[in-house]
């Protein structure tokens, strides 16, 4: 990867151990874990009007095939307008797609009633780019991580306030932080709310999209450490959707790259990086800052 691609922020020796066994896993062959998510055949299309009037379809999702270990971390890059943020929706059980099925722990999730999806959806949190997008800026910071156990009313309000102050904490936010509004907090301190937010719901899994996108260098590498620690206390699984390799590089375990609607390549990122092999992996590597552009990634 060194070759390639220069690091602000060189993986501490945790991660790299993780990775390295990771890798070796993939490269012959094996499962890291336990599927957690499996997705199969998933498509989806949307229609659009034209300015002469008439429909035309949108294919976003084209027979997706993945699968996801409990506990792992993959990365789903490409362009936008590839299909990422569709996939995510559907994965957080917010949109339904148009054929094909979702396995969670080997169960598909079409033969579950209402009730049941209602059940599993907090258990599969998504996370967006903008932080302002799901934090009301009318609430303080302990309300906003209380109003998940609010919704299911756990506890009395005493109790919610209590573990909301937990939940900051856990994420790095000091109590001094708790009855300021959203609005009075930096970027990075919204982002690490909305990560609490996300863990009072008692996820397995947490979806980012974009998530890492919006913070700067030296934020993200404080997120990215964070994610780490909770995974190692947690057994969480992330799905890390991004357009920008560098973001996700040196947190994910395996990198999936999406393309008009298909994963066209997943492997290691020491091996996506330096041998892409799909014209559009290729792409994305070559424009990444850092690289040598007189010289292409070999194939």
């Amino acid at each position: 990867m060194s070759a390639y691609l220069t690091c602000e922020h060189p993986p501490q020796a945790r991660r790299d151990e993780r990775f390295a066994v990771s890798a070796l896993k993939v490269e012959m062959g094996q499962q890291a874990s336990t599927p957690l998510i499996r997705v199969e055949g998933l498509t989806k299309t949307y229609t659009r009007r034209l300015p002469n009037g008439t429909r035309q379809p949108v294919v976003a999702l084209d027979g997706v095939d993945l699968e996801i270990g409990a506990g792992s971390t993959l990365a789903l890059v490409g362009v936008s307008g590839g299909g990422k943020s569709t996939l995510a929706r559907c994965l957080a059980l917010l949109e339904e797609a148009d054929m094909g099925e979702i396995f969670v722990d080997g169960d598909p999730i079409s033969t579950l009633s209402p009730q049941q999806r209602a059940q599993l959806r907090p258990r599969l949190q998504l996370i967006f780019q903008d932080p302002n997008a799901a934090l009301n800026p009318r609430f303080t910071t302990s309300t906003v991580v209380a109003e998940p156990l609010w919704i299911r009313r756990w506890g009395n309000r005493q109790d919610r306030h209590q573990r909301a102050l937990e939940l900051m904490a856990e994420v790095g936010l000091g109590a001094e932080l708790a009855t300021r509004s959203t609005r009075q907090l930096s970027g990075g301190q919204r982002q690490r709310l909305t990560i609490a937010r996300a863990l009072a719901a008692d996820p397995r899994m947490l979806i980012f999209d974009e998530g890492l996108a919006s913070l700067d260098l030296s934020l993200r590498a404080q997120v990215t450490n964070l994610l780490l620690d909770l995974q190692a206390r947690r057994g969480l699984t992330y799905l890390l959707i991004s357009h920008d390799l560098r973001a996700v590089a040196h947190l994910a375990e395996e990198i999936a790259v999406l393309d008009s609607g298909r994963i066209v390549e997943r492997a290691s990122p020491h091996t996506l990086l330096t041998r892409p092999q799909h014209p559009t992996t290729r792409d994305l590597v070559r424009h990444l800052p850092g690289i040598d552009r007189d010289r292409e990634p070999p194939a």
